[in-house]
């Protein structure tokens, strides 16, 4: 903030839901400029409300003074409120008191989502969930994952279209959502290997004993992927868990052919090495 102190950390309190909407928030301040006192005169809020507010700290912000601060700030209110409203359920508040809090703003202005985003919606929206599932498995959820990745590309429009390339800035939003939720091992490494109840070849074995068998060979397979860097591991679930054809994933990751090739290369050859390691811990590997 221009000509006053530091923004404090964010509470560790706060959830995830919480930290995904307050942190565009906070960066929305942090670029117009606006000191504490500022907010509090043009918000009407007191200083320490607003300090509350953008720090994540003591009880669930209320919708009213939420919106007073993204109102100022001329960022948009329709995923912000969705935004907010998703966190509230996650601090444990009721459908009841999330009505009772958003009617205390009556009137929006109508949404208009920008053209460009709609499109990008429109054409990722698939292709996200199918990557969000591979790592949550429940489909409702990969898709509210998916929603609330687009929310908050939205929400950061003005950001996204000032970075380098738009699809690279919303793919990796969605990875940092989805990776949020997924299973982990205790080391920290994403745990995949519950994808494999969920495939196509397993699920057309008819003997139960092959079909176990089927099912531990894939799930020790997927497994390997949580060793592989960010890059790899979003490249070859795409292409091997979820079946993107190779022609689709620039598209999606927002890279270039070349590198999508040169990361499906290297990965395909760091899988086979941790493969042989996997099968025989005793091999002699550079």
């Amino acid at each position: 903030m221009r000509r006053g102190r530091k923004q404090q950390p964010v509470s560790r309190e706060a959830g995830l839901c919480h930290q995904a909407w307050l942190g565009p928030l906070r960066d929305g301040v942090n670029a117009a400029g606006y000191t504490l006192d500022q907010l509090a005169s043009r918000t009407g809020y007191s200083k320490t409300r607003i300090s509350t507010l953008l720090r994540g700290v003591e009880s669930y912000p209320t919708w009213r003074i939420t919106y007073s601060v993204v109102h100022v700030l001329g960022l948009p209110a329709w995923p912000l409120r969705r935004l907010w409203a998703a966190g509230a359920r996650e601090a444990d508040k009721n459908q009841r008191w999330i009505d009772k809090h958003i009617g205390e703003v009556p009137y929006l202005q109508p949404e208009l989502q920008p053209v460009a985003y709609r499109a990008l919606k429109d054409s990722m929206t698939m292709h996200y969930t199918e990557y969000a599932v591979a790592f949550v498995l429940q489909i409702p959820r990969a898709r509210w994952i998916v929603a609330e990745t687009f929310d908050l590309l939205w929400f950061r429009w003005a950001d996204a279209v000032r970075s380098p390339d738009v699809r690279r800035y919303a793919w990796l939003l969605l990875r940092d959502r989805v990776l949020q939720r997924a299973q982990r091992h205790d080391d920290g490494r994403p745990d995949l290997r519950a994808a494999a109840f969920h495939t196509v070849v397993q699920s057309n074995i008819e003997d139960p004993g092959a079909r176990f068998e089927e099912i531990n060979e894939l799930a020790d397979f997927f497994d390997l992927f949580g060793h592989l860097p960010p890059d790899q591991l979003d490249i070859s679930v795409l292409r091997y868990l979820c079946g993107l054809d190779a022609d689709v994933l620039p598209v999606v990751v927002g890279l270039s052919p070349a590198r999508v090739h040169t990361l499906d290369h290297h990965a395909r050859g760091a899988l086979e090495h941790l493969r042989l390691r996997h099968d025989d811990p005793g091999v002699i590997t550079p």
